[in-house]
């Protein structure tokens, strides 16, 4: 099940998975992994037997009409089982819901990503970059 986080509880269990995938798995210092965008951001995260399993966030920009999808991330037993998808199709439904003005989805995307979002419509719209020492690209979806 993925929901939007309302609760403290549901927003930790969103960083718990961040810190999983990005700082333990990743090697991504914590500081670079929280920062103070967690504060404005809306949380994601998808649960598995009550157990949380993928987290993103999301930034709105509604003065360029633009939401910035962030920190997608889903524990590795879980991968390739649809997760991100469903968190993907969590997020366009909420960001259709609620900004309705908004017209295009941002994300800087770490390269071994770049299919997986590819299959979601997403274009890439930028050559390589480093981002926390990792290679991403940039990519957008106009919805």
């Amino acid at each position: 099940m993925v929901k939007i986080a309302q609760s403290e509880q549901e927003k930790e269990d969103a960083f718990f998975i961040r810190k999983e995938v990005f700082v333990k798995e990743q090697g991504l210092p914590l500081p670079l992994e929280m920062d103070d965008l967690d504060k404005i951001a809306t949380h994601i995260v998808a649960y598995y037997n009550e157990s949380p399993i993928a987290a993103s966030r999301i930034i709105v920009d509604e003065k360029s009409y633009s939401v910035k999808v962030e920190r997608l991330s889903v524990l590795p037993k879980f991968r390739r089982k649809q997760i991100g998808v469903q968190m993907m199709q969590t997020i366009e439904a909420f960001i259709r819901e609620n900004f309705p003005n908004v017209s295009l989805i941002k994300i800087h995307a770490q390269i071994h990503a770049i299919p997986f979002y590819e299959k979601q419509g997403f274009r890439v719209t930028s050559p390589e970059f480093m981002d926390n020492y990792i290679p991403h690209r940039a990519i957008e979806k106009e919805i």
